[in-house]
């Protein structure tokens, strides 16, 4: 069974229809990324997917569960088992690097503070930060605030993690670095993994399988080595991007 079951999935603002009878599954411990142009819907479907923004059509199984119509209380219990590393981190610069990532486990309050600091600690050491719990993020570079934002995502141990832009504006070397970890966050923890991105190092050098969202549709998915021989005039562009940095496909 998939984690995740999509179908015939709708969407419009103002009239103007952005996901259109969308159809998708996800399966579990995948590590899938979605990729398209600018204003495609993709950061939209992942709303969708937390039930942030109510569908006007279609229908979202998680986990085998129907939940297109819950109410927000019972999306809550749902959200629980997803973590979201967004494109602007929102990490709490008041605060240190502990009280960040320790953020969600507090507000949970079902943890006592000697467990917290513990697996406040081992999620550090998993992003390969070690020991920077009383540091300010102002202190942080900004590969290193990624990292603390994957972080404060992992240690809320969940099933799903939705990253939007993991890697960008970052150099090669962190870009490859984040990558690393992403695949083995997914490795060592079992997390379904769907990623937003316009890096195609990520798309083409770490994913499992691509689905590339066009039309309000999912016009193309498969492996990277499918869609790497693909000829299709939609993902032309985002080839010749692939081909310029990175030499072949995984999978």
């Amino acid at each position: 069974m998939s984690l995740y079951e999509v179908r015939a999935l709708t969407k419009s603002f103002d009239g103007r229809t952005v996901l259109d009878r969308l159809d998708l599954d996800v399966a579990r411990a995948e590590f899938l990324c979605l990729i398209g142009e600018s204003g495609t819907g993709k950061s939209l479907l992942s709303k969708l997917l937390l039930g942030l923004i109510p569908t006007d059509t279609g229908q979202i199984l998680f986990d085998g569960e129907d939940v297109t119509h819950l109410k927000e209380r019972e999306w809550l219990r749902v959200r629980k088992r997803a973590g979201v590393l967004l494109q602007n981190l929102g990490l709490f610069d008041s605060v240190n690097v502990y009280q960040n990532v320790a953020y969600g486990l507090h507000e949970q309050r079902v943890m006592e503070e000697g467990a917290i600091q513990e697996r406040v600690s081992s999620s550090l050491r998993q992003v390969g930060l070690p020991g920077i719990e009383a540091m300010m993020p102002g202190e942080l570079s900004g590969g290193m605030r990624k990292r603390v934002a994957l972080a404060r995502a992992i240690a809320m141990r969940p099933e799903v993690l939705f990253y939007d832009g993991p890697t960008e504006g970052l150099d090669p070397i962190n870009v490859a670095r984040v990558n690393r970890l992403l695949l083995e966050l997914r490795d060592q923890l079992g997390i379904t993994t769907i990623v937003i991105t316009h890096q195609m190092e990520t798309v083409f050098g770490v994913a499992d399988r691509i689905a590339l969202i066009h039309g309000g549709k999912v016009a193309l998915e498969g492996t990277p080595k499918m869609l790497w021989k693909s000829t299709n005039e939609t993902l032309q562009p985002f080839l010749r991007i692939a081909r310029s940095v990175v030499s072949a496909p995984r999978g």
